[in-house]
């Protein structure tokens, strides 16, 4: 994606490209197709995951926004703001691009496990434990728990792998007060949209949240049940003691998983046939939650 003249370009992400604005006072946050995989972004990109990412976030910010304020000022920036030097500009970021408030990020992630997947499986397998979290006995693999669970993780540096952490780790990290908020509005707001995914047919087995503090106030950041947040499998063939098919890039890391990549440069390209299911995938997301 090109660079936008006229804006100040602070940093790309995995996946967005981040403008200041407003003398700095907010950001431009642009949702672009690359997608990322065991923490390297891939040379292929997912025709409008981009767009599906913004629509869905913009979604959930609004029908969330009585637990915690979140850091949307205009969804439809272009519009609204810009001058008229930069509407060439229009077609390249419509409905990918958001307005937001200026934000001071968690140095952790917020993460909640409502299945056992992924690396949560793999640490319960071993220890019993998710997170300094003990289970009962004998789950077994994308098993419901008997109660979401809140599992922190570190922020690695670029090609660095986060790391789950106990509370009371995230707690020495980001401060007791705080976590404890980040951990009681992240329960509230996974059981909210779990129920609501689950009578729409998608089960939301685990998602990560970003929190950030804007003026002291802790605010919801970045993005928003989505499928590169979360993990969503589709409610109707999901049986417990398999990694049950998902509408998230987990079609993409078990690709990988299977090219058996040693997750070290250089970056595998996705065969058209990945990249044309992957979209689909996450259209199916969009369309199954009724997302207008």
């Amino acid at each position: 994606m090109n660079r936008i003249s006229g804006f100040n370009f602070l940093r790309q992400g995995k996946v967005r490209d981040v403008y200041a604005v407003d003398n700095n006072r907010h950001l431009l946050i642009i949702a672009s197709d690359r997608i990322s995989a065991f923490d390297h972004v891939l040379p292929s990109i997912i025709p409008d995951k981009g767009k599906i990412l913004t629509h869905l976030s913009n979604f959930w910010f609004a029908k969330t926004k009585h637990f915690i304020a979140n850091h949307i000022v205009d969804t439809e920036p272009f519009f609204v703001n810009w001058k008229d030097d930069h509407l060439w500009h229009r077609d390249q970021l419509k409905r990918r691009t958001v307005l937001v408030k200026k934000a001071a990020p968690l140095p952790i992630e917020a993460i909640v496990r409502g299945y056992l997947a992924g690396s949560g499986w793999k640490e319960y397998h071993q220890t019993g434990c998710v997170c300094g979290i003990a289970l009962p006995k004998g789950l077994v693999e994308a098993d419901r728990l008997p109660d979401p669970v809140f599992t922190p993780s570190t922020k690695a540096e670029a090609g660095a792998h986060d790391e789950n952490i106990s509370f009371e780790q995230a707690a020495d990290i980001a401060g007791r007060e705080i976590m404890q908020k980040v951990r009681d509005v992240s329960l509230k707001l996974y059981k909210f949209a779990a129920d609501y995914a689950r009578e729409r047919g998608i089960i939301i087995a685990d998602t990560k949240f970003e929190f950030g503090l804007c003026n002291g106030e802790l605010i919801l950041i970045d993005e928003l049940f989505t499928p590169d947040s979360s993990r969503f499998w589709p409610a109707d063939t999901y049986r417990p003691g398999t990694s049950p098919p998902s509408f998230d890039k987990q079609f993409v890391r078990d690709y990988l998983e299977k090219i058996r990549w040693n997750k070290q440069p250089p970056v595998p390209h996705l065969p058209d046939e990945i990249v044309s299911r992957t979209a689909e995938k996450y259209k199916e997301a969009l369309k199954r939650l009724s997302v207008n």
